[in-house]
């Protein structure tokens, strides 16, 4: 029999997944080219999943990995990085044990069956971070944040906001609106027992302290990671994927594979008033799936205007459960558009497409959350990427008024992390955007800030980080 030599497909990528990353103390970072803008004062915090495995065995979904926070202090005496894993109890324990001990999106408690009651999900507090006044929260929207120091990153604990009462969990997609200091954000609870779940949604004031909570029936135990601020209302999305709750309770399968994609349901829209958390509206449009939403605003005929990224099915997930084996067989193409609705029906008038090229991880300017932004940033690829294997590589700015999008220069086999928008406080006419750089040539990560109006051209300035920091998910901006 011909023995047929199969080469690995893997990318340069996959090189920052591939080993468990390292943590390292506050260290000053070197500059690589450039010079640190004299406006930029404050700390950029990132936070994703750093560790994919444990006593050699492999974790079952990206979204499984234990979190580490990145935190890059920004000050007259240069940029002090630090890198730190959240310290939650679960990780704690395995580190412990040497070895896995918990179930989680994409896997169950190894052992047996009765193992995923005894030790259901743990809490890995790795998808993004919301700095308030006197700490940071590593949030995971499973569960409970974590608070941390500021300065060290030092984990102080699980945190309740003074209002996450027993079985409420807190999303990683908050909105906060710059002008009133208010936070928003939910938290799904399933309810086994009903074969349902509840949409908990919440306002926070500036310190993050809940004061006042909503709660909402849904259809089934829906995938909901993210909803939209558009002006006084607060616009949820949410896609026909429903949990297969039998198959979870009977352990045939994780959270991630008991997910269903179920197009006939169409997909439903929530709005809630944001100063009382009331109901508006509840209606129902074409299937789709979304992760992320780039914005919402009112437009001058009080229809509310919704920017998303959207996919046509739920095969992101399965590409995303591939990222952490470091090769990808499966396609998920998503494409930012635009929805128009009517706030007091929730009627979908329009669904227009406004960039034909894959993306991810949108955002607009902090000051413009809620409102009309002239911009929106995304992760894209790189002009002239074989997208088969790649992951996204680098970032761009959407101009809503031209139509046009300016995109990053980077080299081959180098990878930009969501883009953050930063504006100078002293200068109206003067933004930044920072992003995290994996270099898959020299394998090591980097630290760039560009031009925000020109982000076509080279970095203002780059920096050097001591260790390699695996591509995460999302990350904030706490001015000095």
């Amino acid at each position: 029999m011909q023995t047929i030599d199969k080469k690995s497909t893997k990318k340069a990528w996959a090189n920052a997944v591939a080993q468990t990353a390292t943590e390292f103390p506050p260290t000053q970072l070197p500059i690589l080219a450039g010079k640190i803008p004299d406006g930029l004062r404050g700390t950029l915090y990132r936070n994703g999943p750093a560790r994919l495995e444990r006593g050699g065995v492999n974790i079952g979904h990206w979204f499984d990995g234990d979190g580490a926070i990145l935190a890059v202090h920004f000050t007259d005496t240069g940029a002090t990085g630090v890198y730190r894993y959240v310290q939650t109890a679960g990780y704690q324990e395995e580190v412990a044990a040497g070895k896995l001990l918990y179930g989680n999106y994409g896997m169950t408690a190894p052992g047996a069956i009765w193992n995923q009651w005894l030790k259901p999900i743990k809490n890995v507090a790795n998808t993004s971070v919301l700095a308030l006044p006197n700490k940071l929260l590593a949030l995971w929207e499973g569960g409970k944040p974590h608070a941390l120091d500021l300065q060290n990153l030092q984990t102080l604990g699980e945190d309740d906001l003074g209002g996450l009462t027993q079985g409420l969990s807190y999303s990683a997609h908050y909105k906060c609106d710059r002008q009133t200091g208010e936070i928003f954000n939910f938290g799904i609870s399933p309810e086994i027992s009903r074969l349902n779940a509840t949409l908990n949604v919440y306002k926070s004031d500036s310190t993050g302290k809940i004061i006042q909570k909503a709660a909402y029936q849904l259809d089934g135990v829906p995938l909901i990671h993210d909803f939209v601020l558009a002006g006084p209302y607060l616009v949820f999305c949410i896609p026909p994927v429903r949990l297969n709750i039998l198959e979870l309770i009977l352990g045939r399968n994780n959270y991630s594979d008991s997910l269903q994609w179920e197009p006939t349901r169409g997909t439903q829209i929530l709005v809630i008033d944001r100063d009382t958390l009331s109901f508006v509206s509840r209606s129902e449009t074409e299937p789709w799936f979304q992760w992320h939403f780039a914005n919402g605003y009112i437009d001058a005929s009080g229809a509310v205007i919704v920017d998303i990224v959207r996919y046509a099915d739920f095969q992101t997930n399965q590409y995303l459960k591939e990222v952490s084996t470091g090769e990808i067989h499966t396609k998920a193409q998503s494409r930012l558009s635009r929805l128009t609705l009517q706030p007091q029906t929730g009627k979908v008038r329009a669904i227009e497409q406004l960039l034909d090229q894959h993306s991810e991880f949108p955002s607009v300017p902090q000051q413009n959350v809620g409102k009309a932004s002239p911009y929106t940033y995304l992760t894209v690829f790189r002009p002239g990427t074989d997208i088969s294997q790649e992951i996204l590589n680098t970032i761009a700015r959407f101009d809503h008024k031209t139509q046009t999008l300016t995109t990053a220069n980077v080299e081959e086999n180098c990878y930009l992390s969501e883009p953050i928008h930063i504006q100078d406080p002293h200068n109206p006419h003067q933004s930044w955007v920072i992003t995290v750089v994996y270099d898959g040539n020299s394998h090591s990560s980097q630290v760039w800030i560009l031009d925000s109006d020109r982000l076509n051209e080279e970095p203002v300035c780059k920096l050097g980080l001591p260790k390699v920091i695996p591509h995460s998910f999302h990350g904030t901006w706490k001015p000095a």
